[in-house]
């Protein structure tokens, strides 16, 4: 092999190596932890905030957020939760939720009653909807409009 081919090979492996590099490497921001899928299948193992390697091409990710929205949770099995309803969780057990148990109350009262007489009984009847339904999930507040 000549000079200039050896030259046109390494160049040809530098520039493969740096677009698997490129590949593999993700960054997760600061209140989130990464799921990963290797071949579609959830892996049980989520990595926190930073830098990360994976394989590239085989392995995909997703950043699921962890901080308080309108919403808080502790100590729930992220993988599980992932599994059973996605990386968009939030959406399926929560404000899906909420937002069907508000068009349930403010179907059958006034606004009268929503606006002023219920209006306390209306949070303390949706924080109950929602913990009996999703017990692993903790419900604190949450601004309501009918």
């Amino acid at each position: 092999m000549t000079m200039p081919h050896v030259g046109a090979v390494f160049s040809a492996m530098a520039g493969m190596m740096a677009i698997l590099l490129h590949s593999s490497i993700h960054k997760i921001e600061e209140g989130h932890l990464a799921v990963y899928y290797r071949g579609g299948a959830l892996l049980t193992s989520p990595n926190g905030p930073g830098y990360h390697i994976m394989l590239p091409f085989i392995t995909t990710y997703r950043s699921v957020q962890t901080t308080l929205q309108t919403d808080e949770i502790k100590n729930v099995p992220l993988v599980d939760i992932v599994r059973n309803y996605t990386a968009d969780y939030d959406k399926t057990l929560i404000f899906n939720k909420i937002h069907h148990e508000l068009n349930q109350f403010c179907s059958v009262h006034t606004l009268q009653e929503v606006y002023i007489e219920l209006f306390g009984k209306k949070l303390k009847k949706l924080q109950k909807s929602v913990k009996k339904d999703r017990s692993c999930l903790f419900f604190y507040a949450v601004y309501v409009k009918c």
